[in-house]
């Protein structure tokens, strides 16, 4: 039987240890030859996955958790064949949104026991000081400022993620980025995106999918707190793309130049310059049938 690995954030979204501990009961019901691994730093998702890889052949790992922790599983599974699976635990579970897999802890572990795994292309953002994947984003300038000013240690991580947008918008002064491609291209944000669905449901960049080999970037032209205002709620209803100043190009490879607060998977990576780039089959990844 295949060895099933649950490795579970208990802080992800404020607190889940009881949904943990409800999937652990389910997966134990099913017959399922389960270990259980909790988190408790980060950075032991990453760790715990790479012992995984080390050992296994045959396996799964269910992730219980929010974006950070699929971020740090992707990392230490990454190359291997060992497939992963996700139970929506976090703050937002993007990656929830862009699988389609429900809330519900049965329908979820229903998914990952019998869903259909693809292998699918992430993307490689680089600085000088280290390099990362990522699965679904990343983020330059506004976006990434924003989540430099969160407070990682409020227990309500949704609400410090507003209140950080909030304050970041009033205090931005936004200093100009260069994204370099065939071409240059000057702008003051931008967001490269693996995945189309962006803080929740919202589509930011409605092309990409983690199944094809490229991303798609989304970048504002603006340096105006009213025009950039318009953006985001452009983003919030659909229509941004169509929107004056707005940039929205594919490519497999960016270097971004300047001096911007950057994100990935809606955590704090560091500063510009970056190189950002595609790694092809990257992880095996389960979605629903």
């Amino acid at each position: 039987m295949r060895r099933v690995f649950l490795i579970g954030n208990p802080v992800a979204g404020g607190g889940c240890i009881k949904k943990i501990k409800k999937a652990e009961n389910i997966l134990k019901q099913k017959g399922v030859y389960l270990e259980s691994l909790l988190t408790k730093s980060q950075g032991d998702a990453e760790t715990l996955a790479r012992q995984i890889k080390e050992k296994e052949k045959d396996a799964l790992v269910i992730v219980a958790g929010g974006d950070g922790t699929y971020n740090e599983v992707a990392n230490g599974l990454c190359y291997s064949k060992i497939p992963m699976a996700i139970l929506p635990m976090g703050t937002t579970s993007v990656l929830a949104k862009e699988l389609k897999v429900p809330n519900s802890i049965e329908k979820a572990i229903n998914i990952a026991l019998n869903g259909k795994v693809y292998r699918v292309h992430l993307g490689k953002v680089k600085s000088p000081q280290k390099e990362r994947l990522f699965v679904l984003m990343v983020g330059v300038g506004f976006d990434g400022e924003t989540v430099y000013g969160v407070n990682q240690k409020s227990k309500f991580k949704k609400l410090s993620y507003i209140l950080s947008g909030v304050k970041t918008f009033f205090s931005y002064k936004p200093t100009k980025i260069i994204l370099k491609n065939s071409e240059s291209i000057e702008c003051y944000s931008a967001v490269v995106a693996k995945a189309s669905c962006y803080g929740g449901s919202f589509k930011i960049s409605p092309d990409a999918d983690l199944r094809k080999p490229f991303f798609y970037t989304f970048a504002s032209n603006t340096k105006s707190k009213l025009f950039l205002a318009t953006q985001i709620i452009g983003v919030i209803f659909g229509f941004h793309l169509k929107m004056k100043n707005a940039i929205y190009f594919r490519s497999e490879n960016l270097k971004i130049l300047g001096d911007a607060h950057v994100q990935i998977d809606g955590d704090y990576f560091g500063k510009t310059p970056i190189e950002v780039s595609i790694i092809k089959d990257a992880i095996s990844l389960v979605f629903p049938q």
